[in-house]
């Protein structure tokens, strides 16, 4: 027999749009010679739908499209992953339904809710208790839905009701090294019960989740014998033979840069193009941050949605300028170069007699920065555009932002990228094509906000930094056992200082795309007001 996997691209919330893709999918699979499709974890209303779940009328839309998907399926099985609400006891579950011939034949619930790191399924639905198993072609499908994977219990228990085969639904959101880690659970599930598997999974971009696709294939021995490519719709076929997959050719993994880069690709262009934005603006420095961020931007919607100004102020280096007008010009943007001198001298006009008899301090570069932002701000009203801001993970760390200035806009793409990795996300695209320019990238980062700045006056080298936010924020490692790596206590104390003491600003900041284990969004709520004091 033949089973289609089908990894594709849901929208939360809607329901219709989803309903018709899984369809189309049916019929082109149909048409392929498949017997069976396997669809995502939930990918009837996409993932996560978090309290679209609490509405009535949300959970009964998923319940007529999943009754038309059956009924307009060609002759084909179909695994659909929904939400099910129970009228009689008033339970929802995370479900996966085997429609066949107009009807749904088998329900599975699923019975590991994670409630952690992004997840918290538990806020939402009741754990299911119970194998689902269905026969086609004379196999018998045991059903899991994602994190049941994680467990023993669920593929036992599918085992001992006669299945054969495992097949997982997922919606599993991508970071880095995610894949290796879902091979090794995997595998262990499938060598525990000796039933080879199809983990199916979802693609695309949802606020800050991105979904890396990378469906795959285990036989019973725990060998890959199928990987779908990541971050791209697709439909693959698997042959199965004597109850076992026919392995084909593997294709090679994606280096940590590529993957890293094609998530944030992704994650940028769905939340542009679902959320309805026809452009996105951006203010190009001249500094690494932007550079990427334009690049990526590029990549992702194309030179001719993407609008950049540079807006220099007396302490702008004419090369930061230069450069920025070089790449603009590489990558075929529109740009405008706005000058903000004259408005930096006007608003410290006005302040004067407020600001009489105090020097110049970090209120004046702020005021830079937020004149920066404000422009922004007001082609993004003008013309519908979307401002993307430039800021990266380390940055946003330590505070090293101004609040309604630079953290001014909808979206913060590089918000969970360290800076180390900005520079190797840099050098990776430019192996692509040379569209960053060197001196951007060999030049010592500054904020140029004053005369002869840099961020390392007050700030350890990026290399330390990023290791001790690391230990700090993603490990949650004590400042004695960051010391214990080798640290100098003086720079684990003051950079785990200002991560604590800027969860205020962070509240306030646009999502970004997440790639690491723990970004500074859904997945890490720290306290404002907090009197604890560690170091």
């Amino acid at each position: 027999m033949k089973i289609a996997i089908a990894q594709f691209n849901a929208s939360v919330g809607d329901i219709t749009g989803n309903a018709d893709a899984i369809i189309a999918l049916a019929k082109q699979a149909k048409a392929n010679g498949a017997d069976l499709m396997v669809t995502p974890e939930l990918g009837l209303c996409g993932y996560p739908p978090e309290d679209l779940l609490f509405r009535h009328d949300f959970i009964v839309a998923n319940q007529k499209a999943l009754l038309r998907i059956a009924k307009s399926l060609p002759d084909l099985t179909v695994l659909v992953g929904h939400p099910d609400y129970h009228d009689q006891n008033k339970q929802l579950f995370n479900a996966a339904s085997v429609l066949q011939n107009g009807q749904i034949i088998a329900t599975y619930h699923k019975q590991v809710l994670p409630n952690y790191s992004v997840f918290d399924e538990a806020r939402y639905f009741e754990p299911g208790n119970q194998a689902a198993v269905f026969e086609l072609n004379g196999i018998k499908f045991g059903v899991m839905i994602c994190a049941d994977g994680w467990e023993v219990s669920p593929a036992q228990q599918a085992k001992e009701a006669g299945a054969v085969f495992l097949l997982s639904l997922n919606a599993s959101p991508y970071h880095m090294d995610k894949l290796e880690t879902r091979y090794e659970v995997l595998s262990r599930r499938v060598k525990e019960t000796g039933l080879p598997l199809i983990y199916t999974n979802l693609v695309g971009g949802q606020d800050e989740l991105v979904f890396d696709g990378a469906s795959f294939v285990l036989d019973s021995q725990g060998t890959v014998t199928h990987q779908l490519p990541s971050f791209v719709e697709s439909l693959a076929y698997v042959e199965i033979a004597n109850k076992q997959p026919v392995a084909t050719p593997i294709i090679p993994a994606l280096s940590i840069e590529a993957m890293v880069y094609n998530a944030l690709k992704l994650g940028l262009a769905d939340y542009v193009n679902k959320n309805g934005f026809p452009s996105v603006v951006l203010g190009l420095s001249g500094g690494i941050d932007s550079a990427l961020t334009l690049a990526i931007a590029v990549d992702a919607l194309g030179a001719e949605r993407v609008k950049v100004l540079m807006m220099s102020s007396q302490y702008t280096a004419s090369m930061s300028v230069d450069d920025a007008i070089e790449m603009a010009q590489l990558v075929h943007v529109d740009y405008s170069l706005i000058p903000i001198k004259s408005l930096f001298e006007g608003f410290k006009n006005v302040l004067s007699e407020e600001f009489s008899a105090r020097a110049e301090d970090t209120t004046e570069e702020n005021l830079q920065a937020r004149i920066r932002g404000m422009l922004l701000m007001a082609l993004s009203n003008k013309f519908g555009s979307m401002v993307i801001t430039t800021g990266n993970k380390s940055e946003t760390a330590v505070g090293y932002s101004t609040l309604y200035g630079d953290m001014a806009g909808g979206f913060s793409l590089l918000k969970d990228v360290p800076k180390t990795l900005v520079y190797r996300l840099a050098n990776y695209r430019n192996q692509i094509s040379a569209i960053i320019p060197e001196r951007i990238i060999n030049r010592a980062p500054s904020a140029e906000l004053r005369d002869d700045q840099t961020d390392q006056d007050s700030l350890p080298s990026y290399e330390i930094l990023d290791a001790i936010v690391q230990a700090y924020v993603e490990d949650d490692l004590s400042l004695d056992a960051i010391i214990a790596l080798g640290y100098r206590e003086d720079d684990v104390k003051h950079v785990t200082k200002l991560i604590d003491r800027n969860e205020y600003k962070r509240r306030q900041a646009p999502i970004g795309v997440r790639i690491t284990q723990r970004g500074f969004g859904k997945d890490r709520r720290h306290p404002i007001t907090c009197k604890l004091r560690l170091n």
